[in-house]
């Protein structure tokens, strides 16, 4: 069984990673409502956090280690943990706009749920993806 110390350099790759997918989700939204083509820009952010979510299963299984359900815990971390930055975000976003949202409840709901609907599939998506890739050999 992995000690409290040993859980700490994985927390802390999933919390960067998941500041990344955030900070991905508000770039490219700010940049998809100045231009022309959002669709563009949200499939490019898509895009790259894919990237970063494959990257992060690979990295768990193949140079880690990892056991399936530990790697999925782990991108299920990453993915909530983004789903709550875009959540911290949007309601900063609401309360510094012009003309403030009356629905401040809604953003903070969103803090708890946003995190859910993101994570629950990154884990069942990760641990199906990691299951597939456990007979690989390690190199």
């Amino acid at each position: 069984m992995a000690s409290r110390g040993d859980a700490r350099p994985w927390l802390r790759r999933a919390l960067l990673i998941g500041a990344g997918y955030a900070i991905v989700g508000v770039l490219f939204g700010t940049f998809g409502s100045s231009f022309v083509s959002s669709r563009s820009w949200r499939l490019a952010a898509w895009m790259i956090c894919g990237a970063m979510y494959a990257a992060h299963i690979g990295y768990d299984r193949f140079r880690l280690g990892a056991s399936p359900p530990a790697t999925a815990l782990h991108a299920a971390v990453a993915a909530g943990a983004g789903g709550f930055g875009l959540a911290v975000a949007a309601a900063v976003h609401s309360l510094l706009s012009a003309a403030p949202d009356r629905r401040l409840r809604l953003f903070t709901l969103a803090l708890v749920v946003w995190p859910i609907v993101t994570g629950v599939p990154a884990y069942l998506v990760a641990l199906a993806a990691s299951a597939v890739l456990a007979p690989m050999k390690r190199r």
